[in-house]
């Protein structure tokens, strides 16, 4: 726990032991550690309230709303393409596993040698570590919900150039 934390085996034993109290720079690799969130970890009481209060984020015209609070593990995203979202593939790799859903409209997947439109209720799931790209034709919106493994929000790497 020492070596994978960064806190020293005698700071953890006086934690265990009650000795010491934790700074917030301690838990948060415990609670990384251990997959759990800070509230779980240090026994916070519960709130009451169980709805999830989305933060949409949008990146390239795509709006993604996390549906998911927990560290690690499958992490879920509701996912809304405008029309003609990404039109010229530029295919990304990253660590992980994907699965989608498509719930409205139309979405196009290009996975690696294949070029594939999914319609609503289709679904695709994936090796994220296979060159991908995803984006809507230029007629129509979609909407999704994503699933995927817990490197799946590390930061897409570019599996061509631009030139090419």
């Amino acid at each position: 726990m020492a070596g994978e934390s960064g806190i020293s085996k005698s700071t953890l034993s006086r934690l265990e032991s009650g000795q010491r109290r934790a700074s917030l720079e301690m838990l948060f690799p415990l609670a990384r550690i251990y997959g759990v969130t800070l509230d779980e970890l240090v026994s916070a009481p519960p709130t009451g309230d169980p709805r999830i209060h989305l933060r949409p984020v949008v990146r390239d015209g795509v709006t993604m709303l996390p549906l998911t609070r927990r560290p690690g593990g499958i992490q879920a995203y509701k996912m809304i393409y405008p029309p003609g979202a990404a039109t010229d593939p530029d295919l990304n790799v990253h660590e992980g596993y994907e699965w989608v859903y498509v719930m409205t409209g139309r979405l196009r997947l290009v996975l690696a040698g294949h070029d594939l439109l999914l319609g609503p209720g289709e679904a695709a799931e994936f090796d994220t570590r296979t060159p991908h790209w995803f984006g809507t034709p230029p007629s129509g919106a979609a909407e999704i919900l994503s699933l995927f493994g817990q490197q799946g929000e590390r930061v897409h790497v570019r599996a061509r150039s631009r030139s090419s």
